[in-house]
């Protein structure tokens, strides 16, 4: 055959009665899966970028900068004492600050990592549903507010909620493809997620319950079981070492109902309305709960997301209190999924009328227009939920704004200045931000903070501070107002020396409250003259 007759005949295979051209229906599914998936990581992509240049960080991103720009050696040292929980993410921080140490490329690793997860719930939605309950539940994730909120930190977490979220879309290609292969990738990368920060394995549970509700058979849990004892093994040297190190989440509280009900509100939408409408189609959706025998589905998988890893976590801060929202940030991927499945199940009820297509009768679900008017009502809420979004990109937002700390410190202290730092993890500032205490002189430090392995350097003991302040006529302090004001006492002793010399032999002058914090000029007061 000649190849202008092949082509023909090629032609003639595709072409439709009428004549016109249409693409083989396999291939129009594909193009409606990768549309599913992308356009949620495109707006997350977005949104994560819009305003990442807030000008400051706050404490914790500030530690992710200061450790990041220090040596290997010098961030293993440091996870000897504090941070183990985090190692893995500071050694990702200092590759990436290689290239170009300032807060925005800090963040960068978080943005791209949320538009991942908004890319693997819709992908979730697409595989367990079809393609526009993808698109719903990844749209509903790239625009929520709590999901924007952490693509922006400069810390683990949306790293962490992105490889959550790929290991239940590998727990869902294990179940129904039930190869060794798929089994031993789940494994991997949930290992891999729980090293960056170990209440990840609080998944295994979720995963564990949507085994239950889909009745799975003993060749699944066999191979779930392998995986979960791979990953439960390889956390064994992190648990030993975080295990000493919990005095860093002393400062946490028990969780109460408030609690959870808050952490719900993050999850479906914090203003009113896209609560209430999220809450509702989430409640629609349960009906689709269980499946045949073996069958596992979206609500299967969603709903244990959700609900299992926040709800154990707070159980056992009962005990010891752990729980802190970002902890479980991975959780909220299964709540777009519920609601997409509520708007999904609604649509099928409303669908049941028929409308007139120009190839016949098709039911309503089938049209167009059903995915048109979810990505409509997710643009309003979208919209409804802008001034949250608008807020959060202001630094004032955050516990402290350090950046705003240190535009004070640069305009009030002058080089050769004494500075003090109440209590010594308000020295952050200083390590973040150097340029503004260059010349300054941190009269307590005894050893730097990289090379003596802890987050904010060694101090002078009680008496040397008693000491080296007798020296001094005047002294900047950088302080938590709460301290200064005696709102709360320090239960260090190198801290509360400084407080009590502070009170007994200095006046407090000039005083700038920013970020957070107060810079305050304290000169020491004038002696009496003898009798």
């Amino acid at each position: 055959m000649e190849p202008q007759s092949r082509r023909a005949a090629a032609r003639a295979v595709v072409a439709p009665a009428g004549g016109a051209t249409r693409a083989p229906r396999g291939h129009r599914a594909g193009i409606r899966r990768r549309i599913a998936v992308g356009v949620p990581a495109l707006v997350m992509l977005a949104v994560g970028l819009w305003g990442l240049d807030r000008g400051g960080m706050w404490r914790d991103e500030a530690v992710s900068l200061q450790v990041g720009r220090r040596t290997v050696p010098q961030i293993w040292l440091l996870l000897h004492d504090v941070d183990a929980v985090h190692g893995l993410y500071y050694l990702l921080v200092h590759a990436v600050l290689a290239v170009h140490p300032g807060e925005v490329v800090l963040r960068l690793p978080s943005v791209c990592a949320a538009a991942v997860t908004a890319a693997l719930v819709a992908a979730l939605g697409t595989r367990l549903a079809r393609p526009r309950v993808g698109l719903w539940a990844g749209l509903l994730y790239a625009v929520a507010p709590m999901a924007g909120h952490y693509a922006q930190e400069g810390r683990s977490y949306a790293l962490v909620a992105a490889g959550a979220t790929g290991a239940t879309l590998l727990l869902v290609r294990a179940v129904q493809r039930g190869s060794s292969c798929s089994w031993a990738a789940y494994g991997a990368v949930l290992g891999l997620t729980c090293w960056l920060h170990e209440f990840a394995v609080l998944l295994l549970c979720a995963h564990a319950g949507s085994l239950a509700l889909a009745r799975a058979g003993r060749r699944v849990w066999r191979g779930w079981g392998c995986a979960a004892g791979a990953v439960l093994v390889s956390l064994v040297p992190m648990v030993l070492v975080s295990r000493g190190q919990a005095a860093q989440v002393a400062w946490l509280r028990r969780p109460t109902a408030v609690t959870a009900e808050e952490l719900l509100r993050w999850f479906l939408g914090p203003s009113g309305g896209v609560y209430a409408g999220c809450l509702g189609l989430a409640s629609v959706g349960l009906a689709g709960l269980f499946g045949r025998r073996g069958e596992i589905t979206l609500v299967g998988v969603a709903l244990p997301l959700t609900v299992v890893p926040p709800a154990l976590l707070m159980l056992a801060s009962q005990a010891s209190p752990l729980f802190v929202d970002r902890y479980v940030l991975y959780a909220l991927s299964g709540a777009p999924l519920l609601v997409a499945a509520g708007a999904e199940r609604l649509a099928g009820v409303v669908g049941r009328a028929a409308v007139d297509g120009r190839s016949g009768w098709r039911p309503l679900s089938q049209s167009p227009l059903v995915t048109l008017t979810g990505v409509l009502a997710i643009a309003l809420s979208f919209v409804h939920q802008l001034p949250v979004l608008r807020a959060d990109r202001d630094p004032a937002t955050r516990p402290d704004d350090l950046g705003a700390v240190s535009r004070v410190v640069a305009r009030e202290l002058g080089p050769g200045d004494a500075v003090l730092f109440l209590p010594a993890h308000a020295r952050n500032v200083a390590l973040t931000y150097r340029g503004a205490f260059r010349g300054a002189r941190d009269v307590l430090l005894v050893e730097p903070a990289a090379g003596s392995g802890t987050l904010y350097g060694r101090e002078a003991g009680p008496r040397e501070v008693r000491r080296r302040m007798e020296r001094l006529d005047r002294v900047w302090v950088v302080a938590d107002p709460g301290l200064l004001a005696g709102r709360w006492s320090p239960r260090r002793p190198v801290e509360r020396a400084k407080l009590a010399v502070l009170r007994a032999e200095f006046t407090g002058r000039e005083r700038v409250w920013r970020g957070g914090m107060v810079v305050r000029l304290y000169v020491r007061k004038p002696t009496r003259p003898r009798d």
